[in-house]
């Protein structure tokens, strides 16, 4: 059977799932839920097995590793997650607007799923178990085409979700893992008649793919390339404490600090807004000559040298970082919006007109005043999960939880009334 007849097939159930599951009621769907965060935690030894698998396949030096990586703490982390989403209140049903016209007819707006999404995504399995918990949440389907990388540890955790969906008695083909090869994605792609919206996450290289050959709707969850400004005003010890944050929490992630921007009065500040990150993280610098020499002789010689030019717009996803010396925040802005990824930036300043300036003219999903770039996640957010983080402005911007995975239908509500 081909790829084309087997996703055709199987989509065709996923859909009768997806009416299934509109039934549901909001008890059913908990109860799921906390099931999955209980039988994940279980389950760890199975998981992290299956990872260990993907994980012996892969160069522990590519950023992509970090990304696939599960252990303990992190598969507790998912399980919290799915709880914190299981409490939430469900999207689903919530009257937007409502009104009774001049002839008597009662008009409401109320939310609904959107029905069946399609994920493509590479290396994080964590993706897989934050793409059913959400969808499930807010009454869609879900189907999922995960990369070669992590294809044992998404084999895993979807046949997980559908034994505890078994157990409740509903269809499991409210989550769909498509097979891993390459020659899979184009199919979902054109299977405009069945897929309401495609999410890709991952490279730019993936993005644009999607982008260019989906006959669906695609919302971009766009590469995060990544700027911080060190305003002339800025505090020190804020300075020092939101890049070390920014950089070195976690560098395979899409909020990871990219590029430093630094106001030339604050270029004698650069050594110790940077200090230890040579000796405890070996981070490599990439800098501009003013920048260079302000560096040089306080920080390791062989993490530095100077930066091309393109270093500026690149997403590192690893150890590396470029700085860049202005003369103005109108330049610190100037190259944000030429580099910019529309993801994260963020300013470190006291001066409250610098920082309004910034939040304003800063073009960019989510944009920070004096904190670190880091936060740019659906359960920091207080959203529970996410689904990815939107760098595009039509339907969703920013991260995607629960109530971006819910369209609207009128409802419309008469005693007989005609249009003459």
């Amino acid at each position: 059977m081909t790829y084309d007849q087997q996703i055709q097939d199987a989509l065709e159930r996923v859909k009768a799932a997806a009416r299934a599951r509109i039934h549901l009621s909001e008890e059913q769907v908990q109860a799921v839920l906390l099931d999955l965060a209980r039988e994940t935690e279980r389950l760890i030894p199975e998981l992290m097995e299956a990872n260990a698998n993907d994980l012996q396949r892969m160069d522990p030096e590519d950023p992509k590793y970090d990304r696939l990586l599960l252990n303990p703490e992190r598969i507790h982390a998912i399980a919290r997650d799915i709880r914190k989403v299981a409490s939430l209140a469900t999207p689903l049903g919530r009257i937007l607007e409502q009104r009774t016209l001049a002839n008597g007819l009662e008009l409401q707006k109320i939310t609904v799923p959107l029905g069946l999404i399609g994920t493509v995504f590479e290396s994080r399995p964590n993706v897989t178990f934050d793409v059913f918990s959400l969808c499930f949440k807010s009454g869609n389907a879900c189907v999922l085409k995960g990369s070669r990388d992590a294809q044992e540890s998404n084999e895993c955790i979807v046949n997980l979700i559908r034994m505890v969906l078994d157990r409740h008695a509903i269809d499991p083909y409210l989550v769909y893992l498509a097979p891993s090869a390459r020659e899979a994605l184009l199919p979902i792609l054109q299977a405009d008649q069945y897929l309401d919206v495609i999410i890709p996450r991952g490279s730019q290289g993936l993005i644009e793919y999607v982008r260019k050959h989906s006959r669906v709707p695609v919302i971009e969850t766009g590469a995060g390339i990544v700027h911080t400004y060190i305003d002339a005003s800025a505090d020190l010890t804020k300075a020092r404490k939101i890049i070390r944050n920014a950089k070195t929490r976690r560098v395979s992630v899409c909020n990871a600090l990219d590029c430093l921007l630094i106001h030339r009065d604050r270029l004698h500040d650069l050594p110790a807004m940077l200090s230890g990150l040579d000796t405890e993280y070996n981070l490599e610098i990439f800098a501009d000559e003013r920048a260079y020499t302000a560096l040089t002789g306080q920080y390791e010689a062989t993490l530095m040298q100077v930066a091309d030019p393109d270093h500026f717009g690149t997403e590192f996803l690893s150890m590396r970082m470029a700085v860049k010396t202005v003369d103005s925040l109108t330049d610190a802005l100037d190259h944000i919006h030429r580099f910019s990824s529309r993801h994260s930036e963020a300013i470190v300043a006291e001066e409250e007109e610098a920082i309004a300036l910034f939040l304003t003219s800063t073009d960019a999903a989510v944009v920070y005043a004096n904190a670190s770039t880091a936060f740019t996640d659906g359960a920091e957010f207080g959203l529970g999960a996410e689904i990815g983080i939107s760098t595009q402005k039509l339907h969703a911007r920013g991260p995607m939880a629960l109530p971006e995975l819910t369209s609207y239908k009128w409802v419309v509500r008469g005693k007989g009334q005609v249009r003459p």
